[in-house]
């Protein structure tokens, strides 16, 4: 069978390293779930590891050329391998009513999309474990007070405890990407925020939206229940605030005078 062509298009960088293949296979604690979604296995190096675990494997991959060299090497995952665009992708009845890990070497292109998809499923999705381009795992990752810590790490942790696992050179993809790549774990935490994602989303998005300037100038098209929910913080800028902070902010969110759809999830 030809070999697959790594398409700029859609960011791919096929991972080649075995060890690492499988270190990110066993990465996954599967403590809630006993199924995962692998998301773009190319060519399959990580999801030969996935299938020696005790899972219910499922695989979404939008590359054409892909799938019958998937459904080749591993014909009992066919009947759970999917062609279709994960964001625009209608998950099966199975990943819908039980919870299942996602994992995979995520596409460059989409892969803060990826994180704000799962989010979207964060009540049936327990954990993940993701490649990602090493910037953007630092910034999942990173806590206040730091350059990369932001909109991705505050709505993340909210939610997931983040571990950075490792870094993976350039060499340990075909085509090498121009920059290392990195392994992160989010695994739930046991109590979720009560207040509703779209309020904290539009409080994070809307503080960072100008990261440079006070809390104070920074969420002026916000009103607060309270003034006094802000005058705490009023002085610091996003980067300064814990993510409890954040959430305390989200719950004192007037619902009725600010309803941007855009910021909403």
């Amino acid at each position: 069978m030809a070999e697959i062509r790594a398409k700029k298009q859609l960011g791919q960088h096929f991972l080649r390293d075995l060890s690492a293949a499988q270190r990110t296979a066993e990465a996954l604690t599967l403590a809630e779930c006993s199924q995962a979604l692998e998301i773009g296995p190319g060519t399959g190096v990580l999801t030969q590891y996935l299938l020696q675990r005790p899972l219910t494997l499922h695989a979404v991959e939008l590359d054409r050329e892909s799938i019958p060299v998937l459904q080749s090497k591993f014909p009992q995952l066919s009947a759970r391998l999917y062609h279709a665009d994960l964001l625009r992708w209608q998950e099966p009845i199975e990943l819908t009513e039980a919870p299942f890990a996602l994992i995979g070497n995520y596409p460059y292109n989409i892969s803060t999309q990826i994180l704000f998809w799962m989010l979207d499923r964060r009540d049936r999705i327990p954990e993940m474990v993701g490649m990602f381009q090493r910037e953007v795992a630092v910034r999942i990752c990173s806590g206040p007070g730091s350059k990369e810590y932001g909109i991705t790490s505050v709505l993340a942790q909210a939610y997931y405890r983040c571990d950075y696992l490792f870094t993976l050179p350039e060499g340990a993809f075909d085509p090498p990407p121009k920059v290392k790549s990195a392994v992160i774990r989010l695994e739930r935490l046991a109590e979720a925020p009560t207040v509703p994602y779209r309020d904290l989303a539009i409080v994070v998005k809307t503080a960072f939206g100008q990261r440079r300037k006070t809390l104070r100038n920074a969420l002026k098209s916000l009103t607060f229940s309270a003034p006094s929910a802000l005058d705490s913080v009023a002085s610091l800028r996003a980067e300064q605030l814990r993510v409890d902070q954040f959430i305390a902010l989200a719950e004192a969110l007037r619902h009725d005078t600010h309803d941007d759809p855009r910021t909403s999830r």
